[in-house]
C-alpha cells in the first residue's frame, strides 16, 4: 500500500520540499449491478483500499506540472490552453482540468507527484481513481467546496468526451463518496446514496484473473452502450432503468434477438441489485451469494462480456466453501472477479482459489482480501 511518508519522499527528491497538500482517491470493486449505470439504473459497489494518491503543491501561474512515479513521466500543461496529447495517464489529469473550467470553476495551477496500486485494465475503475484524485487536488489547490456529486459528473465527462469512454457515472461517483465499511447503493439516476452494511461475519474477495481489456473509442463497451439505447428508442423509454422486466418478456420479440438479450440483462440486472440491498440490510450473505451467481450467468451468456479465464475463476470460487457467491466485475472482457466469502476463512479461500486457478488457466492470479474504504478524501 502507498503510504503519506512514501509519497512525501518522492514529491521532496523532484521539487526540493514537503508538498503543501496530499490527496487520495480509491478504485472501486462492484458487488453487482453491471452495465446498469449508464442505464440510469441501480448499482451497489464499494470502495477499495487501493488509490490513486497525488502530492502537490499550488502555483500561481496556471500551470500543471505533474509527475506519474509509476509511468516514469511527467506532463506539463497550462490551463489556459489544455491540448490533447497522446500519454494516457495524463489525459485524465487534463480532461479533468478541461471539464472542471467547463463548469465554470477557476482553477490554480499545482505541481505534484502521482502514484497509485490499483491495477490497471483489471476492472477495478483505475481511470476513475485518477480521474476523482485529480479533481480533489485541482479542488484543494483553488479553494473549490468538494462536492461529491458535481465532481463525479465532472470527472464523468472528462472520460466521456476527452477520453472517449461512454461510462457510467458509478465509477467516479463511488471514488468520490465512498463510505468506510459500507457498500453503497447508488441510484445512477438521481445520484442518490445509501451506505449498506455487509452480512456478519463476510468479507470481499478481488479475484484478479491476470487478463487485461482496454476500454477504449470503438470498444465493445460503447457497442453495448449502443445497443442498450437502441432497446430503449424501441420500447419508447428514456433508459432501460424505466422498462418493466414483465413488459420485457412479453414483448421482446420487438427486438433483434442480439440487442433483446443486452436489454434481458440490464434489466434483470437492476432488479437483482435492489435484491441484493435488501438482502445485505437483512444480513442474509447466502441471497446475497445466490444473486451474485446469477448476476454472472446474466453477463456470461446475455451481455456476453465475460471470458474463459474469468468463468474459470468464478467457477472455482463459487465451489469453495467459503465462497457465498462470486461474478465477474468491472467493464468485462478480462480483469477481475469478486467474490462474497466467510470471513474467518479468506486466507484458505485466497490460497486454495489461487492454486486451482494457476492449474486450470497457466497464470498467476492475485487475489486480495479488502475491506471498504473511504471516498476521495485529503490525507
Amino acid at each position: 500500500m502507498i503510504s503519506r511518508e512514501r509519497l512525501t519522499q518522492e514529491f521532496a527528491a523532484r521539487f526540493g520540499d514537503d508538498p503543501k497538500l496530499i490527496v487520495r482517491a480509491p478504485g472501486r470493486v462492484n458487488l453487482i449491478g453491471e452495465h446498469t449505470d449508464y442505464n440510469d439504473g441501480f448499482v451497489l459497489p464499494l470502495a477499495i483500499q487501493h488509490a490513486v494518491w497525488i502530492a502537490l503543491r499550488p502555483r500561481n501561474d496556471g500551470t500543471v506540472s505533474v509527475i506519474s512515479i509509476d509511468f516514469d513521466d511527467s506532463v506539463e500543461f497550462s490551463l489556459s490552453g489544455i491540448v490533447k496529447r497522446d500519454s494516457l495517464w495524463a489525459e485524465y489529469v487534463k480532461g479533468v482540468a478541461w471539464a472542471m473550467r467547463e463548469a465554470g470553476l477557476t482553477l490554480r495551477g499545482w505541481e505534484g507527484v502521482i502514484m497509485g496500486d490499483v491495477p490497471m485494465g483489471a476492472g477495478l475503475s483505475s481511470s476513475a481513481a485518477i480521474e476523482v484524485a485529480a479533481a480533489r487536488a485541482f479542488a484543494a489547490a483553488s479553494d473549490i467546496p468538494w462536492e461529491a456529486a458535481r465532481m463525479a459528473k465532472l470527472c464523468q465527462r472528462a472520460e466521456n468526451q476527452w477520453i472517449g469512454v461512454n461510462s457510467g457515472i458509478m465509477d467516479q461517483m463511488i471514488s468520490a463518496a465512498g463510505v468506510e465499511g459500507r457498500a453503497v447503493l447508488i441510484d445512477c439516476r438521481h445520484l442518490t446514496l445509501e451506505a449498506v452494511p455487509f452480512p456478519a461475519g463476510t468479507a470481499v474477495a478481488i479475484l484478479d484473473t491476470a487478463t487485461r481489456r482496454e476500454l477504449a473509442t470503438g470498444s465493445k463497451y460503447n457497442e453495448r452502450r449502443q445497443q442498450c439505447d437502441d432497446a430503449a428508442r424501441t420500447f419508447g423509454v428514456k433508459a432501460l432503468r424505466d422498462l418493466d422486466p414483465a413488459r420485457l418478456m412479453r414483448e421482446i420479440d420487438r427486438l433483434d434477438p442480439l440487442v433483446a438479450r443486452r436489454a434481458r440483462h440490464v434489466v434483470t440486472e437492476n432488479a437483482r441489485t435492489l435484491q441484493a440491498a435488501a438482502a445485505m440490510r437483512a444480513g442474509d450473505a447466502d441471497e446475497l451469494g445466490a444473486l451474485m451467481n446469477a448476476s454472472h450467468i446474466s453477463m456470461r451468456d446475455d451481455f456476453e462480456i465475460s471470458r474463459a479465464e474469468l468463468d474459470t475463476m468464478v467457477e472455482i470460487a463459487q465451489a469453495h466453501a467459503a465462497c457465498c457467491g462470486a461474478r465477474m466485475t468491472g467493464g468485462g472482457f478480462g480483469g477481475c472477479a469478486v467474490a462474497l466469502i466467510r470471513a474467518d476463512t479468506a486466507d484458505s479461500f485466497a490460497a486454495d482459489v489461487a492454486a486451482a486457478y494457476r492449474s486450470a488457466a497457466q497464470l498467476v492470479p492475485q487475489i486480495y482480501i479488502t475491506q471498504a474504504s473511504a471516498g476521495a478524501e485529503l490525507v
